[in-house]
């Protein structure tokens, strides 16, 4: 597979990703360009994707902005990694729903190695953890697909600040909470990243024809 890998180690604007992701999605449907796996941090904004009501905003100060991905609201800033991704489905498997259990199993399967036990679930899209009986979102998953190219991505909470979620309702859920991995175990996590994209690379390949 030629997919590029790239990571950017300066916060990126949310802005700023979008308009790569939308520049190389159109190059990769004219065949013009290799398909893309993107990591880095965001500078802090609040997102709501497509399916996002006003009303989860709990703080009407805060400014969200409206972006094209699937979902609704989130945060994103400091201390979470993002993984951003431009896949042509075209020449793989034409399914959304398993292109999404491919993220969510890259997500699992990664955190397995630093003993963190986590899971998906089907009504509520994400990757949860159970805190004592509490069961809260240590990833989200936000995905687009036009001409069948599959982009946008997942954040994944490593040490942020979990108090920016109180300005809001994360993903539209009440009865769930929001945590990170530090507050799951206080470890090295610096080489999460490198594993998250072997796990992702690993796991494109059951999506083949």
């Amino acid at each position: 597979m030629n997919i590029e890998i790239k990571k950017s180690q300066n916060p990126v604007k949310y802005v700023d990703a979008i308009k790569l992701m939308e520049k190389r999605l159109l190059d990769i449907n004219q065949k013009k360009t290799n398909e893309l796996i993107w990591t880095l941090q965001h500078q802090e904004i609040y997102t709501g994707g497509t399916s996002y009501h006003s009303n989860e905003i709990i703080d009407k100060s805060i400014k969200v902005y409206k972006t094209n991905r699937g979902g609704k609201i989130t945060y994103h800033g400091p201390g979470q990694l993002i993984c951003y991704f431009v896949i042509d489905l075209n020449k793989r498997k034409k399914d959304i729903r398993k292109f999404i259990s491919i993220l969510e199993k890259t997500i699992i399967d990664t955190l397995l190695t630093y003993n963190i036990k986590t899971f998906s679930d089907k009504k509520n899209i994400g990757i949860w953890y159970n805190d004592n009986s509490k069961i809260k979102k240590v990833a989200a998953i936000g995905v687009r697909v036009k001409k069948w190219i599959a982009y946008h991505g997942f954040s994944l909470n490593i040490n942020n600040d979990l108090t920016k979620y109180d300005a809001i309702i994360p993903c539209g859920i009440k009865n769930k909470g929001i945590i990170n991995l530090k507050e799951i175990k206080d470890q090295d996590y610096k080489d999460l990243e490198n594993k998250l994209i072997n796990n992702f690379i690993l796991n494109l390949q059951n999506l083949v024809f």
